[in-house]
């Protein structure tokens, strides 16, 4: 078994959902992201969109293994907001994942239990309105040939289940497929062990 790492669950589309207590209305909203100059683009959007409201308060969560997260309460109570967002995005096991939840004050306190409920069934409704795939971190390995040898690297990738992304036919030729990432090591390896076949 290889020690990499290369699948994640996240979701394919930004999704939304609603949740209301009190008075109080919890829109939310889940995004596909990969770089938090993404989660920051989001913000900014929906900040503009629902500018009137009192928070905007989200989660995130990055990387194969979620390296990267945070979460914000946005001027609620201390882990009241952020927190329970964080939750639901883990306990649907995603990663590359957005989930904001934008709060309009109905008027009646719901104390920090209410708060923490709320928040986690907003962000909820959001993933379960959400289609989750599975996605795979590549690597981009490229074959370099002369022409006689073109058929040999097309069925080098064939073989491998791997399908060709790119390709450059000139005096030579040079085709490219993604592989991913636990697998790179030993293709890279046995192109090199291919006879005529070069890795770039």
């Amino acid at each position: 078994m290889s020690e990499i790492n290369d699948t994640y669950k996240t979701i394919a589309g930004s999704s939304e959902g609603f949740y209301k207590e009190k008075g109080s209305k919890f829109i939310s909203y889940a995004f596909p992201v990969n770089s938090e100059e993404n989660v920051k683009q989001h913000l900014d959007d929906l900040k503009k969109q629902y500018h009137d409201a009192r928070h905007h308060c989200y989660a995130y969560l990055i990387g194969v293994n979620g390296e990267i997260f945070r979460s914000n309460d946005d001027g609620e109570p201390n882990h009241s907001a952020g927190d329970p967002i964080l939750g639901q995005i883990k306990s649907f096991e995603l990663s590359g994942v957005l989930v904001v939840v934008i709060r309009y004050f109905g008027g009646t306190k719901l104390g920090v239990g209410g708060l923490i409920n709320a928040y986690k069934t907003a962000a909820q409704e959001a993933l379960n309105n959400a289609t989750i795939i599975k996605k795979t971190l590549t690597e981009r390995i490229g074959i370099h040939c002369e022409y006689p040898m073109l058929n040999d690297a097309i069925r080098f990738f064939k073989d491998k289940n791997l399908e060709i992304v790119n390709q450059e036919l000139m005096i030579d030729c040079k085709l490219w497929a993604d592989v991913p990432l636990s697998d790179a090591p030993q293709i890279k390896e046995d192109i090199k062990n291919y006879h005529k076949l070069k890795l770039i």
